[in-house]
């Protein structure tokens, strides 16, 4: 196990990956359904991992389309406990149709239709939509100790694959191609796809790998992660994916995380929040079995995961956004309306960073941002957009 270093700006050197092994706890916790996950065909399922605290993704767990900062904790935990969490997709849980007609008109067999997506589907009557958005949300785990003012780190532990199968939608005027999206123009050309287009794909170990058959001649290989990891936030109607008072719609990350759909962070990764309320809240869910950068159709592999998380409070660290690391680099997040300026907000993260955390002065740090830090567009469907500036470990000699 790799020891763990006190905390400094934006504690990114505070935690190098830790190995699975560490997460210790009872026998392994079955699956929402009642099976255990060693049933899932993920490549990357580690179903020996145990966990401390077990969440499954039913009615009274989840939240649809939002990050309540009021909703009574589904789990309460101690910093350092380890929690396994179920999510459940929205694609198949949330469209007008009941699930089981549904998904066999989409060539689904009825025995791979988790309980737990009829069981929300008929719960959702009732729940408000006003200022929400679609995705199915796991949440909150309430951290013991942390307060506002602090930081939370989430070292993703797994990720795994709950089902062998997903959705991806396409449009002629959907994701990038979207009317509403910036610099769209009525004389732009419109692909040729019928409206309401669903791509069922199925997922499968192929020579020790998992991967999305996507047709008889290609095979995308599947890197399971959350596209949504959140803390709560202070809502404040005007900012993006606030029009309801005390309203977060789940559309577009911000400050407290959510939908980055930074397709990076999967197993061995570390998550840096900052907290807003007292236990953070933390929510999980929109589970991606792959993703390319941007995610331009506005979907991914749409796929119910369950993750193993451990939740470690730093006390007084304050960051002012999403932070991340893997064993190969750090990651900065720049999240705003416009492309531009979210690759801005990523470039001065990254040199504040190589200032505080690797001594630089600024013109030294903006110039090795400049020749050896990667700044990739993570996410740029979901109204705020993601810029990542990817800082490579091995330029820093020991």
């Amino acid at each position: 196990m790799t020891r763990m270093r006190t905390p400094a700006f934006c504690a990114f050197s505070c935690i190098s990956l830790l190995a699975t092994a560490a997460c210790a706890g009872p026998a392994p916790v079955p699956d929402a359904d009642g099976g255990s996950l060693a049933g899932s065909t993920s490549s990357n399922a580690n179903t020996d991992l145990e966990a401390d605290h077990f969440v499954p993704s039913r009615p009274e767990t989840v939240s649809w389309g939002w990050f309540p900062i009021d909703k009574e904790p589904v789990l309460r935990i101690q910093s350092g406990e380890t929690v396994r969490i179920n999510t459940v997709t929205h694609a198949g849980a949330t469209q007008r149709t009941e699930p089981v007609e549904y998904l066999t008109g989409l060539d689904i067999p009825r025995e791979e239709i988790h309980q737990d997506v009829l069981d929300f589907w008929a719960s959702r009557e009732g729940r408000p939509r006003e200022g929400r958005s679609g995705h199915v949300i796991t949440g909150p785990v309430y951290i013991e100790g942390a307060e506002p003012g602090d930081m939370l780190e989430v070292q993703i532990l797994a990720v795994e694959t709950r089902m062998s199968w997903g959705i991806n939608n396409t449009s002629s005027r959907g994701g990038v191609f979207s009317s509403r999206y910036p610099g769209f123009e009525d004389e732009d050309s419109e692909l040729d796809i019928p409206p309401g287009t669903r791509h069922v794909i199925r997922t499968d170990v192929v020579d020790g790998r998992e991967v999305a058959l996507f047709s008889p001649d290609i095979q995308v290989p599947l890197a399971p992660f959350m596209g949504i990891m959140a803390v709560a936030p202070n809502p404040v109607v005007g900012e993006p994916g606030v029009t309801v008072p005390g309203v977060q719609s789940s559309r577009p990350p911000g400050t407290f995380g959510g939908n980055m759909d930074v397709k990076d962070l999967t197993a061995g990764t570390t998550l840096y929040l900052p907290v807003f309320h007292p236990g953070a809240l933390f929510y999980t869910g929109d589970g991606h079995g792959a993703q390319g950068d941007g995610e331009v159709s506005g979907t991914a592999i749409e796929q119910s995961l369950a993750g193993v998380f451990r939740f470690v409070v730093h006390k007084g660290i304050e960051i002012s956004g999403p932070r991340a690391e893997n064993d190969t680099h750090y990651m900065i997040m720049g999240i705003d309306l416009d492309l531009d300026r979210a690759t801005r907000q990523a470039t001065w993260g990254v040199v504040d960073f190589l200032v505080k955390e690797k001594g630089l002065t600024p013109a030294k740090a903006l110039s090795l941002a400049s020749i050896a830090v990667d700044f990739r567009v993570s996410e740029v469907v979901d109204l705020t957009q993601v810029v990542t500036g990817f800082i490579p470990k091995d330029i820093f000699l020991p």
